[in-house]
């Protein structure tokens, strides 16, 4: 098995990130739970992706954040390593939480998905339903899966 570890780095931030936001932190928030002494820069980093922590330091945010780490990367794992190809996959939640309002028609169905019981929080879509979801939205499909892919905008000190 090849590990693009790019990717798995780039998730892995993605996955950090969004643990620290449904605490309701900033990244000064967070770092005030830590042990260590780590500059803001440096969790920022973390999040984007662009900097590899050690494996004590991921220890370290997920205990700070009440996640296992286990848990945390089992999360990374799955979304690295079991999309099927062309296929997408989506965390219905994140698509209700996501504000810009060029996917409204996206959250409405996220939301009406997440009503029905037995509906995963994560679904995978195959292209055919990318195009039309983006044609709803009003936006190429490429242009979809971007925004899909680059969480909504923090704001400052985020």
């Amino acid at each position: 098995m090849h590990i693009d570890s790019d990717r798995y780095q780039r998730v892995l931030g993605e996955e950090l990130r969004k643990l620290r936001r449904r605490r309701g932190w900033t990244r000064k928030e967070l770092n005030q739970h830590l042990q260590s002494d780590i500059s803001l820069q440096t969790l920022a980093t973390y999040e984007l992706g662009t900097r590899q922590c050690s494996v004590v330091r991921l220890v370290e945010l997920c205990l700070a954040m009440d996640e296992l780490p286990q848990d945390l990367l089992a999360r990374v794992h799955r979304r690295v390593f079991s999309d099927e190809p062309g296929r997408v996959r989506l965390d219905l939640a994140e698509v209700v939480a996501d504000s810009r309002p060029e996917l409204l028609p996206l959250r409405r169905w996220a939301e009406d998905r997440l009503r029905q019981p037995g509906t995963p929080r994560e679904v995978q879509l195959d292209r055919p339903a990318i195009e039309r979801m983006a044609e709803l939205c009003g936006l190429p499909a490429p242009e979809l899966l971007a925004r899909l892919q680059r969480p909504e905008e923090a704001g400052p000190g985020e």
